[in-house]
């Protein structure tokens, strides 16, 4: 029975990629395998077809005589053939098709070999770190205590005890790999898979060290110095290398990162790197200003409060904020007025603010009647003091 062509085969156009013609055989092997497809007679038959046109296809040199001479060049040269005499451990026969199906199949127990263990990097931990708003401005150095799996220090990682070496397992021979050959209708098959006398490791503990049980690291605490750059904000990580946890088979350790966590201040609030201060003052500082003293990062300092102040002004105070954690300066500090409303308020409290009312009613009507008046008659009213500014009023209401 002549041959079919082997792109028709895997239903692909003769300028196919080699990835299409991959993705195409893989399609149809799973299809036609004949452990995936029981109901098909002849899906044994076609799955040979197919591994077969798969590995004149995907290997360039081949593929390019087939081009040329078609099946006539191909017959009894492409070094392919079933039979219960064939030998695939290797899957020469198959060039790269062949494992990739059996990977598909059987996983890591037919198609791929499994690796012996290899060093292995330890696992990264996670402090976190609660600091003031002050430290969180200016920095610090600190102490932490840190749990982790170091080296064992008796055994010196090897596991075994003092004065004892782990022994080459002879099961694998120190390979950490045993292969297992499987005869079926398709030829013989040779599996590798992780020695299960070892564990993969190559070697066998026969006098584990009675300080880490063989495993060749131990748990302890480890005191170790953080430095807390100035500027930092709850959320910042920090990474100090090689704190981790010990690696396995002598791999390196691992890093530990540090999560700074930064406690609320009881009066400041922050904005990136300015800091926010309310301050409240009483309606006569407002009203008349005043000179007090705020609180910064750096120690108290006086701001001056000009007449008239409202509730929400903002007065800045130049580099009083925090660091730049990425770049050079500070920040500001804005200080925020909040004017108190009185409350509680005596009986001569009330009649001065109803005074204070009735002379600021006054007011409001004598600049009615003051647009009346020529720049003659003002001058005269200033000049014998029957008209007093807003403030002079107030200094006399409350004989301030």
């Amino acid at each position: 029975m002549a041959k079919r062509d082997y792109y028709e085969v895997l239903g692909v156009s003769r300028d196919a990629t080699a990835e299409e013609i991959k993705k195409a055989y893989r399609k149809l092997a799973r299809q036609y395998h004949p452990d995936a497809n029981k109901d098909d007679p002849n899906a044994e038959e076609k799955f040979k077809e197919i591994a077969e046109a798969y590995d004149v296809l995907s290997d360039p040199q081949k593929r390019a005589r087939y081009d040329q001479f078609g099946h006539a060049d191909g017959q009894g040269q492409w070094g392919f053939g079933f039979g219960n005499n064939a030998d695939f451990g290797g899957f020469g026969g198959f060039g790269t098709g062949f494992g990739d199906i059996f990977d598909m199949f059987f996983g890591s127990g037919m198609g791929a070999r499994e690796q012996r263990r290899t060093p292995q990097r330890g696992a990264d931990l996670r402090y976190d770190l609660e600091i003031s708003f002050e430290e969180a401005a200016f920095g610090l150095e600190t102490e932490i205590k840190v749990p982790r799996m170091e080296k064992c220090s008796a055994c010196n990682g090897t596991g075994a005890k003092a004065g004892t070496q782990p022994k080459t397992c002879p099961t694998c021979q120190g390979t950490g790999q045993v292969q297992y050959v499987r005869n079926t209708a398709l030829g013989r098959f040779v599996s590798v898979r992780t020695c299960e006398a070892c564990g993969g490791e190559g070697h066998i503990i026969e006098t584990p060290c009675p300080e880490c049980r063989g495993k060749g690291r131990t748990q302890k605490v480890r005191t170790i110095q953080v430095k807390i750059p100035p500027g930092v904000d709850t959320g910042s990580r920090i990474r100090i290398a090689g704190e981790g946890e010990a690696g396995t088979l002598g791999g390196p350790p691992g890093d530990l990162y540090v999560f700074i966590q930064v406690r609320p201040h009881k009066y400041f609030k922050r904005r990136d790197s300015d800091v926010i201060y309310d301050l409240e003052i009483s309606f006569t500082q407002a009203a008349l200003g005043d000179e007090v003293e705020v609180p910064t990062l750096d120690g108290p300092v006086v701001l001056k409060i000009p007449e008239g102040t409202q509730t929400g002004t903002s007065f800045r105070l130049r580099k009083r904020g925090f660091p730049n954690l990425r770049g050079f300066g500070r920040g500001d500090q804005h200080v925020r007025i909040i004017v108190k409303t009185p409350t509680n308020l005596t009986p001569r409290q009330r009649e001065l603010l109803k005074e204070f009312a009735r002379l600021s009613e006054e007011k409001d009507s004598g600049k009615s009647s003051g647009e009346k008046m020529d720049s003659k008659s003002e001058k005269k009213a200033e000049g014998k003091g029957e008209q007093k500014g807003f403030f002079e009023r107030m200094k006399d209401t409350f004989g301030i």
